[in-house]
């Protein structure tokens, strides 16, 4: 589904993401870990078509992004980013704003089918600002899935929420992923998450695309020392 070749990323000057080469299946989650400040939301940024490289391709369905219609293509793709970014209104009213956007007007089916995907069925007429932070996130999900996108893509969705309420919310999201099989590219910090989360690991340091493999196989055999070193500190 997607192909990316020879891709360079700066900023003011600065390269802050290379990556030699990566595929990815369609329907596959790929985790994908680091330190901060090592190009992991630069690469879902510039997958999202935010961030134009200065080197490189990256292919959507065998198209080039840059070839792409830019709404078509925005569409095509969702982001759930750290802070939820909810709107002062209903639940419902949040989940079906996308698609209000697009102008769907039978957008009632769709909300209650992944508000009750996401457990929040039971709060659509709550205020977003009376959420505590993981339904807030259960929403932002909710949010992203009704537009059905090809292409998920999420930066560390579960870190301002408590280590219990981050466990049941990887629980719900892992088992909709398996059902649904939706390409999905996760950025986490935690090894033991992108484990229980991803088909495959990413390894990103210092804004290299360093290995990319099963957990356990990267666990076992990093592929140099800046990798064996930040799995250290995990």
């Amino acid at each position: 589904m997607i192909s990316i070749h020879n891709l360079l990323v700066q900023r003011n000057g600065r390269d802050v993401l290379k990556i030699d080469s990566l595929e990815i299946k369609r329907g596959e989650t790929l985790a994908v870990i680091g330190p901060n400040g090592a190009g992991k939301s630069t690469f879902l940024l510039t997958l999202a078509g935010l961030i134009k490289p200065v080197r490189g391709e990256i292919l959507f369905n065998g198209k080039s992004i840059g070839s792409w219609d830019e709404l078509e293509y925005r569409r095509r793709i969702a982001f759930v980013f750290q802070d939820p970014l909810l709107m002062d209104m209903s639940v419902q009213d949040n989940i079906a704003l996308g698609l209000k956007f697009r102008g769907v007007k039978e957008y009632q089916q769709p909300v209650i089918k992944w508000s009750k995907a996401m457990g929040v069925d039971s709060l659509l007429k709550r205020r977003a600002g009376q959420l505590s932070g993981g339904e807030a996130q259960r929403v932002s999900l909710a949010r992203a899935f009704v537009l059905d996108p090809e292409l998920l893509l999420m930066d560390e969705p579960f870190s301002a929420v408590d280590p219990q309420t981050r466990m049941q919310l990887l629980r719900d999201l892992s088992r909709v992923l398996t059902k649904d099989h939706r390409t999905t590219i996760f950025v986490t910090h935690n090894l033991k998450e992108a484990a229980q989360f991803g088909d495959r690991v990413a390894v990103m340091i210092d804004g290299k695309l360093k290995q990319v493999g099963r957990a356990k196989q990267i666990k076992e055999k990093p592929i140099d020392k800046s990798v064996k070193d930040f799995l250290k500190e995990l």
